[in-house]
């Protein structure tokens, strides 16, 4: 019968403690998550624009995916990427600058970001420039957007002025949403309306209360059929309460394919008019 000798006590690894410089198994757990947020800006054009905001949510979502990113999750039972975006295009509208935010669990540059959103060719979905967000830094809020609106064949400016005038005229105005009346007062929401050509020129404030939107103006106008009769309904520009300050420039990124996609586009458009 052999006899089993205890091991020689130095041949035993020494478990791992502040005191020795090793890694506890509840310091591996507390180790820091990285959660780093970049804000995209984009284009949201042609049949893409016929998507709900709940579908353009989970485009955006896919899409990261798609690229490969380590996206940052939320915490509790159903775990999603961190995507929010600071406002909701209405179904139709067209939009040159829309904005979303996403939260990755690695670092990179904005210019790799960029590379591997625009690698996608998602039709419609044009990147514009992503920036990396400084820690600490609030998420994006809606200040203010800017529209524009065609004019529908067989109106006279006269009609049109004459309408806008009138609205512009008035203390406040009201509408129904959601079978509930919202009144605002006009030179709070509305800070911009004219007439410039064959489009109306419309900048809206955004309200910590209900804000009107561009098909609620063309309602108020009298204009409301224009939908109908084929308008095209455009933000051109998305204003935000805060912007990073000028930082180190590896953190923004801007597309160096932007302004020919978006004048091949806007021709395009002007073609088929």
């Amino acid at each position: 019968m052999k006899t089993v000798t205890d091991p020689n006590p130095t041949d035993i690894e020494p478990r791992p403690t502040p005191e020795n410089g090793g890694v506890t198994g509840a310091e591996k757990v507390a180790a820091p998550v990285l959660r780093i947020r970049y804000r995209i800006r984009f284009g949201k054009t042609d049949l893409l624009r016929w998507i709900s905001h709940r579908d353009l949510a989970r485009l955006w979502e896919r899409l990261l995916r798609r690229a490969g990113l380590v996206l940052s999750m939320t915490e509790g039972f159903h775990p999603k990427p961190r995507v929010g975006f600071p406002s909701a295009l209405a179904l139709g509208v067209e939009s040159l600058d829309e904005v979303v935010e996403i939260d990755l669990a690695e670092e990179l540059s904005a210019k790799a970001l960029l590379e591997r959103l625009e690698a996608d060719q998602q039709p419609g979905l044009n990147i514009k420039s992503v920036t990396r967000l400084p820690e600490g830094m609030s998420k994006a809020q809606l200040s203010a957007s800017d529209y524009t609106i065609s004019v529908v064949e067989g109106f006279e400016a006269g009609q049109i002025q004459s309408a806008i005038n009138d609205l512009l005229g008035k203390d406040t105005v009201s509408v129904e949403r959601k079978k509930k009346t919202l009144t605002v007062k006009v030179t709070e929401q509305i800070t911009q309306l004219e007439l410039q050509g064959d489009v109306v020129k419309l900048r809206l404030a955004a309200s910590q209360a209900a804000s009107l939107r561009p098909g609620d103006v063309l309602d108020l106008l009298g204009f409301g059929h224009w939908v109908d009769l084929g308008t095209l309904i455009r933000r051109m520009s998305v204003e935000l309460k805060q912007e990073p300050q000028d930082g180190d420039p590896a953190w923004v990124a801007e597309s160096p394919t932007w302004e020919t996609l978006i004048n091949t586009h806007m021709s395009h458009n002007k073609e088929k008019a």
